[in-house]
């Protein structure tokens, strides 16, 4: 969940982000290290070309491993792309302990200081910024279970991750009633995919900050209007 440099916007305040996938290929991954290289060489194929179009040569060739080592550790290419979908759940959870918006006081200058976290990932290639299990379920949903489940799973880590904030941003400040803290996570993580989504269509990471700016608007017209300026 790549070193990038963060972009210039004059609404966000986060600094330099990190970013997953980088440098794989062509690399011979060190003995012991075979399974892991295999799920981040998933990684960054997946992200780039799509999960069809990523062949178990390809990715034994970006992970530096023989075919007889995949083999060893994953059935399938289906069973790799689970297994890649639990890791992806696991890189992403730092963002979430980290940074230093993580330890502000109040709520909802934590809230805003992950949209701006995540603002800051959106620079550099496209496929170095996009979401791995995003790109997958939108071809796997309706011919893998099993990969549509892993992919699930892994969105709503994301979303339970970033509700205790939201909860406790909605305690000091207030909601409109029909907002819940899971249905506002929900719509972070659909803006966040949305925008990766845009961004592809334009092979240009512009389209995804705007949206993502728009969303720090719409969280803060939620609350700030309630006290928080």
């Amino acid at each position: 969940m790549n070193p990038h440099q963060p972009s210039s916007d004059p609404e966000s305040s986060a600094g330099h982000a990190i970013g997953v996938g980088a440098g794989i290929a062509g690399v011979r991954a060190p003995r012991g290290s075979a399974r892991a290289a295999l799920i981040a060489a998933a990684h960054t194929t997946v992200r780039r070309q799509g999960y069809a179009a990523t062949t178990v040569d390809q990715i034994c060739a970006a992970a530096g491993v023989t075919k007889g080592a995949f083999f060893h550790h994953f059935a399938s290419k289906e069973a790799l792309a689970v297994a890649a979908a639990e890791a992806w759940t696991e890189r992403a959870r730092p963002m979430f302990e980290m940074p230093p918006h993580t330890q502000l006081d109040d709520p909802l200058a934590r809230l805003i200081g992950h949209i701006d976290f995540r603002f800051a990932m959106l620079d550099g290639p496209v496929e170095e910024f996009t979401c791995f299990v995003g790109t997958m379920v939108q071809e796997a949903f309706a011919t893998s279970d099993a990969i549509r489940a892993a992919c699930e799973a892994s969105i709503n880590a994301y979303c339970e991750a970033l509700t205790p904030d939201i909860e406790a941003t909605m305690a000091r400040y207030g909601a409109p009633q029909a907002v819940t803290p899971l249905g506002l996570a929900q719509h972070i993580q659909a803006v966040l995919q949305g925008s990766f989504i845009l961004a592809k269509t334009t092979n240009d990471p512009a389209i995804a900050r705007e949206s993502v700016t728009h969303l720090k608007r719409y969280v803060r017209m939620l609350f700030e209007p309630r006290g928080a300026q």
